[in-house]
C-alpha cells in the first residue's frame, strides 16, 4: 500500500501480515480522493476513520494536510501500528480502540468526513446500523459526507440518507448525507 498524494506521496507502507485486514486499494483510494478533493479543503476538515485496519485511508488524509483525524478499530495490533506509523510520519492520527458501533452510540463528536470500511461479509442488518447510528446521533458536520466501502455485491441504496455509490473494480463506494 502507498500513499497516493501530499506530503508523504510514494510512500510505502507494509502491514504486518497478521491483521486482519482488507486494505482499499490503490486504485480505488485515488479515485475516492478524486472526488473528495473537489468538495473539501483538507486542511480544514475532521475525519473519522471507522474499521480503520491499517489506517490507509487515514493516512491519505494526513497527507494531504488533514490534521483533525480519529481512527477506531477494535484489533489491539491495528491501533498499534496506525500509532507507530502515524508518529514515523509526524501525523497527528488520534486512535481509539473500540467496538465501532459502541463508539458510534458514545460519541458526540461531529466531523466533515466520515469513512467506515467495514469487513465485505457483514450481513446488510450490520451496514444499516453505520449510516443509522450517524445520523441518528448527528455525528456529521453541514455539509459533511458519510462513505461506506463495501463490495459490489452489497446494495446500500434503500438505506436512509443514501446518496449515491461509486464502482472500482470489485469496491464500491456508498455516499451519505
Amino acid at each position: 500500500m502507498r500513499i497516493i498524494s501530499g506530503q508523504y506521496k510514494g510512500r510505502r507502507i507494509v502491514a504486518p501480515k497478521k491483521l486482519p485486514v482488507r486494505p482499499t486499494t490503490d486504485m480505488a483510494k485515488e479515485s475516492l480522493f478524486n472526488i473528495l478533493n473537489n468538495q473539501y479543503y483538507f486542511d480544514d476538515i475532521s475525519v473519522l476513520d471507522l474499521f480503520a485496519g491499517t489506517g490507509n485511508i487515514s493516512y491519505e488524509f494526513a497527507s494531504r494536510g488533514t490534521e483533525q483525524i480519529t481512527a477506531v478499530d477494535e484489533n489491539y495490533g491495528c491501533i498499534k501500528f496506525i500509532n507507530e506509523t502515524a508518529e514515523s510520519f509526524e501525523m497527528t492520527i488520534s486512535t481509539i480502540k473500540s467496538d465501532v458501533f459502541k463508539f458510534l452510540e458514545k460519541t458526540t463528536q461531529q466531523h466533515t468526513i466520515i469513512f467506515a470500511d467495514p469487513p465485505y461479509d457483514f450481513p446488510t442488518q450490520e451496514f444499516a446500523r453505520i449510516p443509522q447510528l450517524v445520523f441518528q446521533n448527528t455525528l456529521l458536520e453541514d455539509e459533511g459526507l458519510l462513505i461506506v466501502e463495501h463490495s459490489k455485491h452489497t446494495d446500500l441504496s434503500h438505506l436512509a440518507h443514501y446518496s449515491h455509490s461509486k464502482s472500482y473494480g470489485g469496491n464500491m463506494f456508498s455516499f451519505f448525507k
